[in-house]
């Protein structure tokens, strides 16, 4: 069966995303730091009849990452599919106070981690001349929000890497693409908000993992 390797797994769109890909077929690896939330992930899968396993990794540390992803292959015997969406903090941090301190976390986590995600799994998917990337962002990576200086910075590099990747790895079987997501995910928001529930949301990535053609989708209002 192809397996789906989910980098920061959580209640919300990784876990749509596992239903959305199990119902395909899929086995699906969870990746979070937290032992218990992904124990609690592969118990709400069983019940619904998706064969899933966690391991825990934090994403920020690439060595813990890499040795999960491991794990997972060989468990699972490959991953076909590699979803990419940890959480690295919010800090509302402005443009002119990003610093050197306030920037690491956040790049640690979200282009670090991505790296070490795909040094991870590539060179299988290489090997088979078939499989997917899939990043996630929010909708500053491609339109910067003021308020959110230090995270665009981290994500906007993680996307130009993503299109980069999607024109260079298309002739050897792999297809790569960002997904931006420049709403609140949920099933309900304040009154104003623009947002979409996770379910809706995992089916984009499901069309972009068969179709195989976009670099990159952006989900807004």
């Amino acid at each position: 069966m192809p397996t789906l390797a989910i980098v920061g797994a959580g209640p919300g769109l990784g876990l749509s995303l596992a239903k959305v890909f199990g119902r395909q077929g899929y086995e699906v690896a969870l990746v979070s730091r937290s032992k218990d939330k992904l124990d609690a992930l592969v118990a709400a899968l069983a019940g619904t009849g998706v064969t899933a396993e966690g391991f825990p990794a934090d994403v920020a540390d690439p060595e813990a990452l890499t040795g999960a992803l491991r794990s997972a292959t060989a468990r699972f015997g490959s991953i076909d599919v590699l979803e990419f969406s940890p959480h690295a903090g919010l800090t509302m941090t402005a443009p002119e106070d990003v610093t050197l301190d306030v920037l690491r976390p956040q790049i640690d986590t979200l282009l670090y981690g991505a790296v070490a995600a795909v040094q991870a799994v590539l060179p299988g998917m290489l090997e088979a001349r078939s499989g997917t990337l899939l990043f996630t962002t929010g909708g500053g990576a491609v339109t910067p929000y003021p308020m959110l200086a230090d995270t665009n910075i981290a994500q906007a590099g993680q996307r130009n890497w993503a299109l980069n990747l999607h024109h260079t790895l298309a002739g050897k079987g792999v297809y790569v693409a960002n997904v931006a997501i420049n709403l609140m995910i949920a099933t309900r928001a304040p009154e104003g908000v623009p947002h979409r529930a996770p379910d809706d949301i995992a089916l984009d990535y499901w069309h972009l993992h068969t179709t195989r053609e976009q670099a990159e989708h952006v989900i807004s209002a």
